[in-house]
């Protein structure tokens, strides 16, 4: 048995909503399990529950069609204090090589904790001012940076809370999720605004997923990018949209890092 202190914590954390959070948890967490590791998903959204539903899903799926896909243990918090998840964090640990955690998109101390117990701790986020002021506030006329948002100081305290926990440090990975297909003069600014933010704050910057609908087809089913022999119809679309899901594995740069989805 592995201890909790051996995972690598692998948490989405963002307080906006839209941004592709729980998609990309998934596809992570798939993506992983489709290499051959053991894996968890923890959903803290006990409301919405979508990294739960998309899991239950795709169980639903392989007893339906009769097939074995790769999937990852999985729970959805259910208690009402600190302790109480601390607790089913180990439970779910148990064996495993990483946990996936999908937090929900608000500020509460369970995504705090979750922030603080993160090894990489991924931040999606759509291609815009809307969302970049989440974690830093720009000149409307330079688009230069002015100051930090609220949420970049939250993970600030994250990242002190672990260091005075057990010397470990997070690395924090923005995603630029749902990038539109053609570059934009607002793409640029944005990524400009996102480069200079990283070198004051610390953070990484990766590209994410596209915009694309086969995202929000696939959920019902809970299949993957990944399961192509049961997708119905496999277009160019979808190639390309799972070599980007490769190139966000690598990019994320996890232990024993996964290049190659299968």
């Amino acid at each position: 048995m592995m201890s909790a202190n051996s995972v690598h914590f692998i948490v989405f954390a963002n307080e906006k909503g839209g941004t592709g959070k729980s998609t990309t948890a998934v596809h992570v967490a798939i993506a992983l399990a489709s290499a051959g590791r053991r894996v968890a998903a923890l959903d803290l959204d006990s409301r919405q529950r979508t990294t739960a539903r998309y899991i239950e899903n795709r169980d639903a799926t392989c007893r339906k069609v009769g097939v074995t896909l790769p999937t990852v243990r999985h729970g959805t918090f259910k208690g009402s204090t600190t302790e109480d998840l601390e607790e089913q964090i180990a439970t779910l640990s148990e064996g495993m090589e990483f946990i996936v955690i999908d937090t929900p998109g608000r500020d509460d101390p369970y995504a705090r904790l979750a922030a603080s117990r993160a090894n990489t701790l991924v931040t999606p986020m759509n291609d815009s001012f809307v969302d970049f002021d989440l974690i830093g506030q720009v000149d409307p006329d330079s688009y230069k940076v002015k100051r930090l948002s609220f949420y970049a100081e939250l993970i600030w305290d994250a990242r002190k809370e672990r260091a005075k926990r057990d010397g470990g440090t997070i690395d924090w990975v923005v995603l630029r999720n749902r990038l539109q297909q053609l570059e934009a003069r607002n793409m640029r600014r944005v990524g400009s605004a996102l480069d200079e933010l990283s070198r004051r704050v610390g953070f990484r910057v990766i590209p994410g997923l596209s915009e694309r609908v086969i995202y929000r087809e696939l959920f019902p089913s809970g299949l993957t990018l990944l399961d192509f022999a049961q997708i119905p119809e496999v277009g160019l679309g979808h190639i390309a949209a799972r070599q980007e899901l490769r190139e966000m594995i690598a990019a994320l740069a996890l232990p024993d890092a996964v290049t190659r989805a299968a």
